[in-house]
């Protein structure tokens, strides 16, 4: 009988071949995704293949370091979240994902809110594949609360490590990753992803479409990173400049590229750099990626 055990138990303990395959694809889209997000341009304060924006620590070489050195943690979270894996094994992985992210860049931090928002939803995509659900938006964000909710609020709350995001959100009652992470990550579900899809459905194209949803977050979005950098100032410089893009009607406006990139550079005069943003907008271009293909 107990060998029987062993055997009925072996196939949880080793994916198969498929589940495998799978884990692996989501997390070429992952680091697809993240590439997407470096590419695009204009994209204002912040790094891209053009230049560095407000950054004089990094450039797209570091994050393209950065983006070879996590490769392997999509997966991993993948097939953690497919065995329904509890959230501290998570943590651990995103943990040690920052670590070979700071030794791929030098102790830069490219990547750290990244690492946390893609990783919890490539887990939630593999709860989705373990649950044969077929893969949506709304599916995700409802595995994702559903499996981790209760920890990711917990975590929310948890100060204890420090980093420039803690600080902001400490001193400026500003919201971050962990924050959107206890509540399904409505930035990229209610703001992002329908910003893209209109842009989308308009015919405007993947970069456009790119644009149209990075302003629509850098309107909404309570950012650390530029409380950080600029102070509530900073932030009103952001979301004001941002709405009124939007506004205009983003990239369906005939001028939207000039406006575009004359908010880019006002952000790298003010030293401005929305990464929660561009972190947001990998992760609906993961999320926008993994259901289209599904």
């Amino acid at each position: 009988m107990a060998e029987l055990n062993t055997v009925a138990r072996a196939p949880a303990l080793t994916p198969a071949p498929s589940d495998q395959t799978f884990c692996q694809r989501i997390a070429r889209l992952a680091v697809v995704s993240l590439h997407a997000e470096l590419a695009l341009y204009p994209k204002p304060g912040l790094v891209s293949l053009v230049d560095n924006g407000s950054h004089d620590d990094m450039t797209a070489t570091t994050f393209l370091r950065s983006l070879f050195a996590l490769r392997r943690y999509f997966a991993a979270i993948a097939r953690a979240g497919m065995a329904d894996a509890p959230f501290h094994v998570l943590k651990r992985l995103g943990i040690e994902a920052e670590a070979r992210m700071l030794r791929a860049t030098g102790g830069i931090n490219t990547h750290r809110g990244a690492i946390f928002c893609l990783g919890l939803l490539c887990a939630a995509i593999g709860r989705c594949r373990a649950d044969r659900i077929a893969l949506t938006p709304a599916a995700i964000r409802a595995a994702l609360l559903r499996h981790w909710g209760a920890d990711l609020g917990a975590h929310s709350g948890d100060s204890a490590t420090p980093s420039h995001g803690t600080t902001a959100r400490l001193r400026y009652a500003a919201s971050g990753a962990r924050e959107e992470g206890a509540r399904g990550f409505p930035s990229v579900f209610d703001v992002g992803m329908p910003a893209l899809q209109r842009a989308l459905a308009a015919g405007r194209g993947a970069r456009r479409a790119r644009v149209d949803a990075l302003f629509a977050l850098m309107a909404h979005v309570s950012d650390t990173n530029v409380y950080h950098r600029g102070g509530p100032a900073g932030a009103l410089t952001v979301r004001r400049m941002a709405r009124a893009f939007v506004a205009r009607g983003g990239t369906a406006a005939p001028d939207w590229e000039t406006r575009a990139v004359a908010c880019h550079r006002a952000f790298v005069a003010a030293r401005l750099s929305p990464g929660g943003a561009a972190d947001l907008l990998g992760a609906v271009c993961l999320v926008h990626a993994v259901c289209a293909e599904d």
